[in-house]
């Protein structure tokens, strides 16, 4: 018999913390709306598992292995069945993502502790359970922010009204899933599943972003009952459509409440036509995937070097004078050529080989599959598509956060994605093929 629990707690840092997700640092003044830990706890016979939420942009994976171990062991379970997505807001606090190391050591130690009593506190709300699932459509709330030029380069958010824009490349999935456990003299769980990007507000005011009003929404739609938000592959996707012009491009927190709401109505469109999902056995796996570091070009480094030394200096990259004329090997607005310079002198003293570790929860006929970084949306989409499971939920920055995975085609163009990219071109394929190959081990 599967049995499923859930807990909510408020994860919300003090003002002054830096917030993660911009160039420059951003020191949180204000609190828009407060930030949660989600757990989702499932068992069936002796074999346990839990999903957890988190309203962050991405946590290192050395601090999220952390994270996991410690969980594994406060509700007596294996590492492997610890799955911690984050939701990608750029209003939560800096946890270092890339960089090695924990730019707010008191906050992770906070949130370490957070995470350990939301699993626990899951796992005593369990409750015999029925899963059922559902699938919507939500247009105007994602797009692809890749655009072809009439000079046949590529740009990311080239600018509104720009007229040498084509069109987009590609298209984002405005599919909507919905995971629905209903329990036994209990509430009822809802577990909510889209992509695109939650950086709809800027500024230094800390807020979840539209997965927000996500919950919010879905919890008065549906009577007694807790929402989760898990996003999906949504590393080249915004909010909006630059085409369109500034004046008619929704945005600020308005646009997240919107959107939010949005999603939200999709998933519950259908709600009473949901189909039960067979099964209830879970099983779960972690695999390492061996790629390569984007380290870049040998001539590269000692200009990489200057680049990221002036951006310490300055601040903010839009800050350094001439830095298209002084840096002109790496191509794109000042931020794009700093990720770039970031990226190169980051990964000088790095091993050639890097294992990325994907990871996969099934329970029954659903599987989660999780990303530790920023997939591009067909990523998602192609697990989805070879996935043989009943409802397939892919998920970004899980288990850990390391950077944008572009498609092969993004790598020869210009663009934000390609040039922050830590891994070589292939990579995104590669993530595909292993990762159908471990759900296909699930099934």
């Amino acid at each position: 018999m599967l049995k499923t629990g859930f807990a909510r707690l408020d994860i919300t840092p003090a003002l002054g913390i830096n917030l993660a997700g911009y160039f420059f640092e951003r020191p949180a003044e204000d609190i828009l709306d407060p930030l949660y830990a989600s757990a989702t706890a499932f068992e069936s016979g002796s074999v346990r598992a839990v999903v957890l939420s988190v309203d962050n942009l991405g946590i290192n994976t050395v601090i999220l292995d952390v994270y996991r171990e410690n969980i594994a062991k406060a509700c007596n379970i294996s590492p492997d069945a610890v799955y911690i997505a984050c939701t990608h807001t750029h209003l939560g606090p800096d946890l270092g993502v890339l960089e090695g190391k924990c730019k707010n050591p008191e906050y992770a130690a906070f949130l370490g502790k957070k995470l350990c009593d939301v699993a626990t506190l899951a796992f005593m709300d369990l409750a015999p359970t029925k899963m059922y699932y559902c699938r919507g459509e939500v247009k105007d709330v994602a797009f692809v922010r890749r655009y072809r030029m009439r000079d046949g380069s590529s740009r990311t958010n080239p600018g509104y009204l720009n007229p040498d824009i084509l069109h987009p490349n590609g298209s984002p999935d405005e599919e909507c899933a919905l995971l629905i456990l209903k329990r036994e003299g209990k509430h009822e769980i809802g577990i909510v599943n889209f992509q695109v990007h939650p950086d709809c507000i800027g500024g230094c005011a800390i807020s979840a972003d539209y997965p927000k009003f996500v919950r919010d929404t879905y919890e008065k739609l549906i009577d007694n009952s807790c929402c989760m938000y898990i996003n999906g592959a949504q590393g080249d996707t915004n909010h909006i459509d630059v085409r369109l012009g500034e004046d008619k491009c929704r945005k600020g927190y308005d646009r997240i409440r919107y959107m939010g709401r949005k999603i939200a109505m999709a998933a519950v469109a259908n709600y009473e036509l949901a189909e039960e999902i067979s099964g209830d056995e879970i099983k779960f796996a972690r695999k390492g995937v061996t790629v390569m570091h984007n380290r870049g070009k040998v001539e590269e480094l000692e200009p990489a070097r200057e680049l990221v030394r002036l951006y310490k200096e300055y601040g903010d990259p839009n800050k350094i004078p001439d830095i298209a004329e002084r840096f002109p090997m790496f191509k794109g607005n000042p931020n794009v050529q700093t990720a770039a310079a970031r990226r190169i002198a980051s990964l000088e003293e790095l091993p050639e080989e890097k294992e990325l570790w994907i990871s996969a929860l099934a329970i029954g006929d659903v599987v989660f599959a999780g990303f530790p970084g920023e997939p591009f949306t067909e990523i998602g989409r192609s697990v989805k598509k070879k996935s043989p499971f009943g409802l397939t939920i892919p998920s970004c920055t899980t288990n850990g956060y390391e950077g944008y995975f572009p498609m092969m085609d993004a790598y020869d163009e210009e663009g934000y994605e390609k040039s922050t990219a830590r891994y070589v071109k292939g990579t995104a394929e590669k993530l595909i093929d292993e990762m159908t190959d471990l759900i296909n081990a699930l099934k």
